[in-house]
């Protein structure tokens, strides 16, 4: 058995483990890399990377199909959907090499091709090799959560970590999961010419702003996507090619292909946390605002940590660990100023309090400013119009901002920074865009929230009145 001393190890190879690699390396830390799977982690090669190619392929098949409007003649839009599956590939092997072991060990880093595991406080063994570390990182993200539903063990199935891998266009695809794997992948599915039911047991996009969702939704269906809400799934049955989904309350819905997307799990089975007397709760590993485990030389961060589970909060954590791992600065993680986006067209994004959650917390404190996207010339111009933005601002400061619409996804990293700095809507105001672009949108936004000051006020009024009559 080899044995390794080191300053800081890392378990776990996806966007928060390489983040922290790569800066602690880089800054003179004695590093070790576990990964026993693929390196990248899930966003590369079965979330994030992969899901935005294929969404990709569906945009381009809709917009032959719906040229006319820009005065081009409609296309067929016709899809190979193998090649499209060697498109979303030929994505990943592009971003590959940032991800991959040799760019790693060219930072310095040792990286171990195996899973690991506590044998100890501070030891983990991976392989042949136990690995001793001042400070531990366990980085080893989410897996796709497999429901038990009767049934569901005897039919062939997909979720996030094969559906990408499938070179058959499914006829008619099965989504049981209205969240944003499931909605993205639907729209998609829809556009490349799949038929596509969306079986979700509670509310669709339960966790964003009900109106802004809606609009999501009924874009959905328009395109041809069913949507059954209050669906909850108790059997499962059929064969490749035959597929049956039973509801609770007798609704039955069949299909070609099925995908699984009820959510997610933490990745804690493999690790032996209660040998490091690390505890767990239902969600992950219990951590202090420090990401501090309940062993004080391991930290959990990303998917794993329990709490928001995206790539860029992986990446955000990192940051907060690498402070005080590194220097022994105080460094807490927050989640108010954490931006979420669902790929859909339109783009759905939140960050901080949505217009309910503002309102429970700050009752008539809060104003709620609306712009419509129909009144940004650059949307009109790329037939882009339906979508709005809802502010939610108490005592001149953000507290939180909902995007639907064209690039959502990119106008809500200025609401991010405004929250993340604390930011008056008078600094957003007085912010040049240029024109015309679709960032106009937020400093309209912005703009709205003075107006009635300015435009209403008998004071301001009064003021102009008095200017305008007694200065030469």
């Amino acid at each position: 058995m080899n044995r390794i001393n080191t300053d800081i190890l890392i378990i776990g190879a996806g966007s928060g483990g390489l983040s922290v690699a790569a800066g602690a390396a880089q800054m003179g830390a004695n590093v070790v890399l576990l990964e026993g799977h693929k390196m990248g982690g899930d966003c590369l090669n079965y979330g994030c990377v992969p899901s935005k190619a294929l969404i990709a392929t569906g945009k381009a098949a809709y917009g032959q199909q719906h040229s006319l409007q820009y005065g081009v003649a409609n296309g067929p839009g016709e899809v190979d959907y193998a090649a499209a599956k060697d498109h979303v590939a030929d994505v990943i092997a592009q971003i590959e090499p940032v991800d991959s072991q040799e760019r790693f060990e060219g930072l310095g880093v040792k990286v171990i091709r195996e899973f690991g595991h506590f044998i100890s406080k501070d030891e983990v063994e991976a392989g042949d090799t136990i690995i001793k570390a001042r400070r531990i990182v366990i980085a080893t993200g989410s897996s796709p959560l497999v429901p038990p539903i009767d049934g569901l063990d005897e039919v062939p199935f997909e979720t996030n970590e094969t559906l990408f891998d499938l070179r058959e266009k499914p006829g008619h695809l099965l989504i049981v999961g209205g969240g944003p794997i499931g909605m993205e992948m639907a729209q998609a599915h829809i556009r490349m010419g799949c038929k596509v039911t969306v079986i979700e047991g509670d509310r669709a996009m339960g966790q964003d702003d009900p109106e802004l969702a809606e609009i999501v939704m009924q874009t959905l269906r328009d395109e041809g996507v069913v949507i059954e809400e209050g669906a909850q799934a108790t059997r499962i049955s059929g064969k490749a090619g035959g597929i049956t989904v039973e509801a609770k309350d007798g609704r039955s819905f069949k299909g070609t292909h099925l995908l699984m997307a009820v959510g997610r799990k933490a990745n804690t089975d493999r690790l032996d946390l209660e040998k490091a007397g690390i505890e767990t709760i239902r969600n992950g590993i219990k951590t202090d605002d420090s990401l501090r485990t309940t062993n004080r030389k391991v930290y959990a961060i990303g998917d794993v940590a329990g709490g928001l589970q995206f790539t860029h909060v992986a990446g955000y954590h990192a940051g907060v660990i690498i402070r005080s791992m590194l220097f022994g600065l105080p460094s807490k993680a927050k989640t108010s100023h954490i931006p979420w986006a669902t790929y859909t067209d339109p783009e759905l994004a939140q960050v901080g309090l949505t217009e309910s959650q503002a309102r429970e917390k700050h009752g008539d404190r809060v104003e709620v400013v609306r712009f419509q996207y129909h009144h940004n010339d650059r949307a009109i111009a790329e037939r882009k119009t339906k979508g709005l933005i809802k502010l939610m601002v108490v005592k001149g400061r953000p507290v939180g901002a909902s995007i639907v619409g064209y690039q959502a996804g990119e106008l809500i990293s200025l609401w991010a920074l405004a929250l993340a700095n604390n930011m008056k809507m008078s600094k957003i105001a007085n912010m040049v865009a240029p024109y015309p672009t679709i960032g106009e949108v937020n400093k309209r936004a912005a703009g709205a929230y003075f107006s009635p000051r300015l435009f209403e006020s008998a004071m301001v009024k009064r003021v102009v009145g008095f200017v305008q009559r007694y200065f030469p």
